[in-house]
C-alpha cells in the first residue's frame, strides 16, 4: 500500500541482532533495496562476509557471530544469497520491533513506516523498511569481516546519496550510538535520549524507539512541530539541547 500524501519526514532506526526466520524462496536484487546504483556494492559486502564465512575458523565464526552454540553456527555457515527474504521491517526480533508491534498496526501506518524509515543493517547498510527483502543474516554489532570495517565503508559509499534522499525532508534520528558510524547527518535533525532515575537504561531507551516509531506512523507525524505536540504516555519532556545541527529532546521516563 503506498501512501496518497507526501510526507515530508524520514525516520533513521537501528536493526537488531535477533531475527525472524524463513521468508520467501526469492534472490535479491538491484531492486531489492533503496538506491539500487549502489547494489553492487552491497553485493561486494555480502560477498566478502560470504568468503570469510566458507574460510573461517569456528572461533572466528564464533566472534563473528556472537555465538558459541554449535547449531546456530551451523545454521548461519550456509550460502547467504540462498536464503529465503521477508521484508526488512519483519526481520527484525529486537525490544524496539517488539515495542513497535509492526504486525499490529494498520495498513496505512505500516506503509507509513514502510515507505519512511531507513533501517542501517550492519551487514546490508542503509535500507527502507519496506524493502523487498532481506535474508537472515548474523553478524554481532561492531564485529569487523576480517580487517574490513562495514561502518565505514557504508559510510564512505552510501553518504552522498544519502544526503541527496534527506535533503527535503524533517529527520529524527532513532539509532543506537554505534549506528551513527554508518551515516553522519549534514543538515539538521532531532534525536532522543531516554532517562529514569537520571540514568539511560539500554532496555527502556530500545523500547521507547519503538514506541516513539508507533506512535509516529499513527499519528501520522510529518514534521518535528508535529512530533513535539505529539503526547506520549510515560514521558514528559526533561530538556530540549541544542547542539550545531542537532536538537536532542530528552525524555524522562515516569512510569
Amino acid at each position: 500500500m503506498k501512501l496518497n500524501w507526501s510526507i515530508k519526514m524520514k525516520i533513521l532506526f537501528s536493526p537488531s541482532e535477533t531475527k525472524f526466520k524463513g521468508g520467501e524462496t526469492k534472490k535479491i536484487n538491484k531492486n531489492s533495496f533503496l538506491f539500487p546504483e549502489l547494489f553492487e556494492e552491497r553485493i561486494k559486502v555480502v560477498n566478502l562476509y560470504q568468503t570469510f564465512i566458507d574460510n573461517a575458523s569456528n572461533e572466528e565464526l564464533e566472534k563473528l557471530f556472537g555465538t558459541k552454540k554449535e547449531d546456530i553456527i551451523n545454521y548461519y555457515k550456509g550460502n547467504l544469497l540462498e536464503k529465503e527474504i521477508m521484508k526488512v521491517i519483519e526481520r527484525y526480533d529486537g525490544v524496539a520491533f517488539d515495542y513497535l508491534k509492526y504486525s499490529t498496526l494498520k495498513n496505512i501506518e505500516k506503509a507509513y513506516i514502510d515507505e519512511n524509515v531507513i533501517i542501517f543493517s550492519n551487514l546490508m547498510g542503509p535500507i527502507l523498511a519496506g524493502d523487498m527483502g532481506i535474508p537472515d543474516y548474523k553478524l554481532k554489532q561492531n564485529e569487523k569481516i576480517g580487517d574490513f570495517e562495514l561502518e565505514k565503508f557504508y559510510n564512505e559509499k552510501f553518504s552522498k546519496a544519502l544526503d541527496d534522499y534527506l535533503k527535503d525532508d524533517d529527520v529524527i534520528d532513532l539509532r543506537a550510538g554505534f549506528y551513527e558510524k554508518f551515516y553522519k547527518i549534514n543538515k539538521p535533525y532531532t534525536t532522543m535520549k531516554f532517562i529514569k532515575d537520571g540514568k539511560v537504561v539500554s532496555h527502556w531507551a530500545k523500547a521507547y524507539r519503538g514506541i516513539i516509531l508507533r506512535l509516529l506512523a499513527q499519528n501520522n507525524i510529518q514534521s518535528i512541530d508535529e512530533l513535539m505536540n505529539m503526547e506520549i504516555d510515560n514521558l514528559s519532556i526533561e530538556e530540549i539541547k541544542k547542539q550545531k545541527l542537532q536538537t536532542e529532546i530528552i525524555y524522562n521516563i515516569i512510569k
